[in-house]
């Protein structure tokens, strides 16, 4: 159990990294979007699609695999899986803002993509630090 643990706050780092780079990325990306090369122009998508998405699937996986071998269904815990589900959306979010960057790298427009970026990054912050706080303290 303790492996599969480590393996689980592995791939919730790695995870959450990449939901916090992300729409700082885009949103650098978009606010420099005549001087940057086109190789950084393909970073979001490849930390996207390999590394936030299969590390997604790894920490879903294996939290599941924990809760199905550890046992007890507490209070905590389902406020936990709820605030979890809203960290996918912001992964989806992140999807959004790797599609519009590719889309303004031809020309599209960039209006609202900067404060996008501010919105779903802030965001992904607040759900991280509650889902950290419900793990933590177990306040219920």
């Amino acid at each position: 159990m303790p492996w599969l643990k480590l393996f689980h706050i592995t791939a919730v780092i790695v995870w959450c990294g990449a939901l916090l780079y992300l729409p700082t990325a885009i949103g650098a990306l978009a606010s420099a979007r005549p001087v940057a090369a086109p190789a950084r122009q393909g970073l979001p998508r490849f930390v996207f699609t390999l590394v936030a998405t299969p590390a997604a699937l790894l920490a879903i996986g294996s939290g599941t695999l924990i809760f199905a071998l550890h046992g007890p269904l507490a209070l905590w815990l389902l406020a936990k899986l709820a605030t979890v589900g809203l960290l996918v959306l912001g992964h989806g979010a992140c999807g959004l803002l790797v599609l519009r960057a590719e889309r303004q790298a031809h020309g599209g427009p960039q209006a609202w993509t900067q404060g996008f970026c501010a919105v779903v990054g802030s965001t992904s912050l607040l759900w991280l630090g509650a889902i950290a706080w419900l793990v933590l303290a177990k306040p219920f």
